[in-house]
This record gives C-alpha cells, sequence and structure tokens, in this order.
C-alpha cells in the first residue's frame, strides 16, 4: 500500500500541500474496508495543516478556533473520501469542500437569534460587496444604493443583510445602551409593559356569554352599574327597587356570570 511517509513526505510533514497523489489514486481503487479507511486516515493527516490554515482564516468570528478547526477537519475527511483523482488536483477540490462546511457552520450553529438562510446569505453577499468596495484606504462607507448596484440586488433585499450583519450576536437585556442625547439607558427600557386594557378586553369576551343569559332587569342593572357608573341608590330609585335588594340582585348576577364564565355553572 503507498504510503504518504515516505522520506519526501517526512520533510514536508508540517507542509499544507503534500504529495498524495499516487495514494489518492490507490484509494479509489480500493474497496470499502480497513486498507481504505487506514489510507484515508493518512490522507486526513497529511493534508491536516490546510485544514487548520482555512480554519484560521475564520478566526475572530466570536467562535473558538479549536472549534473551527475540528469543523475544517470534518469537511477535510468529507473531501478525501468523496475525491476523484482525474478530476483535477486535490487541493482544488479540497479548498472549497472545507471552507463550504465552514460557512455552513456559521450559519447553522453560531446565530443566537435564528436567523432564515436567505437573510444569513444576503450577510454575507453584503459582507463581502463592502470588504470589496472599501479595499483602497480611505474609500468612504458604501450606501445602500452602491451596495445594491454592486451586487445585483434590491435595496430592500441590501437593507434586510445590512440588518442582519448587526443581528449575529443578541445583546442582554441589561447591556447599556448610549447615545449623544442621554446618560444611557437598559435596554430592557425599551420594553413595553404589559396592558391591562387587553385583560379588560378578555374578561368582557368571556363575561359576555354569561350576561346574555340574564333575566332583562338583571342585565339593566348590571349594565346601569358597571358600564353608566350608577351607584346602587340611582339605580333602586330608577328601576322603583329598594338599595338592598339592588345589591342583592347585583350580586347574584355577578356569581351567575362568573360561574359561567368558569364553567362552573350547571
Amino acid at each position: 500500500m503507498p504510503s504518504t511517509t515516505s522520506s519526501g513526505a517526512s520533510r514536508r510533514a508540517h507542509h499544507d500541500r503534500p504529495e498524495t497523489e499516487r495514494a489518492f489514486r490507490h484509494l479509489a481503487g480500493l474497496p470499502p474496508g480497513l486498507e481504505r479507511e487506514l489510507l484515508c486516515e493518512e490522507l486526513v493527516a497529511a493534508w491536516l495543516p490546510m485544514a487548520h490554515r482555512i480554519a484560521y482564516t475564520f478566526r475572530n468570528r466570536g467562535e473558538n478556533l479549536d472549534d473551527l478547526r475540528q469543523v475544517a477537519a470534518m469537511g477535510l475527511v468529507k473531501a478525501v473520501n468523496r475525491y476523484e483523482p482525474g478530476r483535477g488536483a486535490f487541493e482544488s477540490y479540497a479548498v472549497p469542500t472545507i471552507t463550504g462546511e465552514l460557512r455552513r457552520h456559521f450559519r447553522d450553529h453560531t446565530w443566537d437569534v435564528r436567523v432564515p438562510r436567505r437573510v444569513q446569505e444576503l450577510r454575507n453577499r453584503i459582507r463581502y460587496a463592502r470588504r470589496e468596495l472599501t479595499q483602497t484606504p480611505g474609500s468612504p462607507e458604501p450606501t445602500a444604493a452602491q451596495l445594491a448596484a454592486h451586487t445585483g440586488l434590491t435595496t430592500q433585499e441590501v437593507h434586510d443583510g445590512l440588518e442582519a450583519l448587526d443581528a449575529y450576536q443578541s445583546l442582554s437585556l441589561d447591556a447599556d445602551m448610549h447615545t449623544a442625547s442621554d446618560d444611557g439607558y437598559h435596554l430592557a427600557d425599551t420594553l413595553g409593559a404589559p396592558d391591562p386594557g387587553y385583560d379588560l378586553v378578555i374578561d368582557r369576551q368571556t363575561a359576555r356569554e354569561g350576561l346574555r343569559h340574564l333575566p332583562e332587569r338583571e342585565q339593566t342593572i348590571l349594565y346601569l352599574r358597571f358600564f353608566r357608573g350608577m351607584t346602587q341608590s340611582g339605580i333602586a330609585e330608577q328601576l322603583g327597587l329598594s338599595q338592598m335588594h339592588v345589591s342583592r340582585l347585583i350580586t347574584k348576577s355577578c356569581s351567575q356570570v362568573r360561574a359561567e364564565a368558569m364553567g362552573l355553572a350547571p
């Protein structure tokens, strides 16, 4: 079995472009089995420095370098197993395979807030376009219109991509926010509070059926008391009843509506 650890390869053990053409040709003719697995491991070990070099180019993006190297190694294993020697140099196939594996890792696993894949792809296109348009020292930040013209995207797609550039990591609600016009505040201060009006709407909808089942007189009493704000004495005078009788009817009617709303009515 050809070995990648010949005298020539040993002298370049840390080089990321080892001579493995013969080994790959031999690998292509091997059936599944132990010999194939051992040769694959040898080839992966030989090309691992190149995979680590590619992983290093993705540093400083919020992900641990050791994790990136592991992802790159997984991409290298795929490349070794899928490579066909008759279709060009191994490096020309392995580099995009490993790079694609790293990009998928960032796209699928390192966002604090899950962002649609379309928006993630827009983010990458915008980031590359900004880099290309600002290669010259002193170049101004490109406008949305310039980015759209450079990428062939619509202005709305550019805006979506620009927003995603700042959405890679989430902020704590205790994060300090500062503007030129104030002394700063916490992100939590920008959040709204529950509106008690919603609870009132829910209560009214829940009580509606129970109110419909009350006699007309009791409906009138509850309407005057809770919607018109009349006192029990005022209701009693308007309906020709005693204040005590009105009080008993209100208590009884409210209990009946409450029981029906809670599903306790017979």
